[in-house]
């Protein structure tokens, strides 16, 4: 236990002052004729009716106690370690084909905000990209920046030369988005729907080492039922320790998420703790001694008489 105020135990000086005087005063004695017989002395009773005397001081020292402030350290907590995720989302547009009664963007959208929201603590920034990527926003714990990016980020709103798809330009840019985070774990979700013009000639492979060097895992949603070659993601996938999930309707994407969600652990670590009040204890004492004194009152005290 510590205190806000120490300089206020000083005044613990006046209770012990208080209760040694009970025990050394003489009381007020009084003549009476059997003072000369053979009775007892009295020194059980003298010693109760003196403990009685000391709890007033004893109440009086409590009460300085209140007054400095007692407190203790809080219990321990768990902090939650951030996660930095950037969702990597394919504007090209083929993402506006239909999938279940949406688009293949829509429902792309839709789904990872709702992962977003699902995952609220960690911190998530958008990366839109085609033939070349744009970040929109960086990785931040403002929920509402994924739903309010949705009606700017349609593959209809972005110039026509923004119309093909170059996965691993995007994730160049999505790792050095992640290289200045400094604490928490790292990853990028991709969400395509097509293969990628710049992986030949070792490109997927040469992305995955670089991302794998920073730790970045890479978990790729292909969404539709295209048959296009997708070994790049899968290379990258396994070099990055992440995985690649085909969603073949818009059911199966909750599915997806989920998993991922599972795959990438949310971490706490204990943080120092703080300070806290701690009356409790004193409180509890104070009205002990307070019900006891008040017992004592009704006749174990010193009579002069």
């Amino acid at each position: 236990m510590s205190f806000h105020h120490p300089a206020v135990l000083w005044l613990l000086a006046l209770p012990i002052l208080w209760g040694y005087w009970q025990w050394v005063r003489l009381g007020h004695p009084v003549v009476l004729p059997f003072d000369h017989g053979g009775q007892k002395a009295g020194r059980g009773w003298r010693f109760l009716v003196n403990c009685a005397g000391t709890l007033p001081a004893l109440l009086l020292a409590v009460a300085v106690l209140v007054a400095a402030g007692p407190r203790r350290p809080a219990p321990p907590e768990n902090e939650r370690i951030l996660n930095n995720m950037v969702i990597c989302l394919d504007v090209s547009t083929s993402m506006l084909s239909p999938f279940g009664g949406k688009t293949r963007f829509d429902c792309a959208m839709e789904a990872a905000r709702q992962f977003c929201e699902f995952r609220q603590g960690d911190a998530f920034g958008l990366t839109i990209f085609g033939s070349d990527y744009l970040h929109w926003f960086p990785p931040t714990k403002e929920l509402s920046a994924v739903r309010n990016a949705l009606p700017f980020v349609q593959p209809l709103n972005l110039p026509p030369w923004f119309g093909g798809t170059l996965i691993a330009h995007a994730l160049r840019g999505c790792k050095e988005r992640l290289g200045r985070s400094k604490e928490g774990d790292r990853a990028i979700i991709l969400i395509t729907d097509g293969g990628s013009a710049d992986f030949r000639n070792g490109g997927d492979r040469q992305i995955a080492e670089e991302l794998a060097a920073l730790k970045i895992r890479v978990f790729t949603v292909l969404i539709g039922n295209d048959m296009f070659t997708a070994d790049g993601v899968y290379t990258i996938a396994a070099l990055t320790s992440g995985k690649v999930f085909r969603a073949g309707d818009p059911g199966t994407l909750e599915t997806v998420f989920r998993e991922i969600d599972g795959m990438q652990k949310t971490h706490f670590r204990p943080t120092t703790s703080d300070w806290v009040d701690y009356y409790k204890p004193l409180s509890v004492a104070g009205l002990l001694l307070s019900g006891l004194w008040a017992l004592t009152l009704l006749g174990l005290r010193f009579t002069p008489w």
